[in-house]
């Protein structure tokens, strides 16, 4: 058996390479085509339709349309009387007792000795 010598990795490159280059090949012949001037085509001959029946219809004033069905008067429905339903009150609100007003804490005061570590440092010329 012959061993070949190119890394497997690189067919699939080379596959994706030359699949690239055949589609800008065929964009190129596209914008060819579309650059090309056509010869006039000639328009086919259309086939002349027959002449459409005329309809004799009855003068407008002559139509009347007097044979509508007329519908009987309904009567009156009767409809029971709705008994008036008492609106629900509202039951009453609780009295609440007077709560006394939250302290904040304090915040504690630093001696005056306390050593102080500064946090950046400072350089004066």
């Amino acid at each position: 058996m012959a061993n070949l010598r190119v890394p497997s990795f690189l067919l699939p490159i080379l596959q994706i390479t030359s699949s690239s280059l055949s589609y800008n090949a065929n964009l190129v012949g596209a914008c060819q085509l579309l650059e090309t001037l056509l010869l006039a085509i000639p328009k086919p001959k259309l086939l002349e339709l027959p002449p459409l029946p005329k309809v004799d219809l009855p003068p407008k004033s002559s139509r009347s349309f007097s044979n509508k069905p007329e519908l009987p008067e309904l009567s009156k429905l009767n409809l029971p009387k709705i008994r008036e339903l008492p609106k629900p009150e509202l039951p009453a609100f609780p009295h609440l007792p007077d709560l006394p007003k939250p302290t904040l804490p304090t915040i504690p005061n630093l001696p005056k000795d306390f050593p102080v570590i500064s946090t950046h440092s400072v350089t004066n010329p």
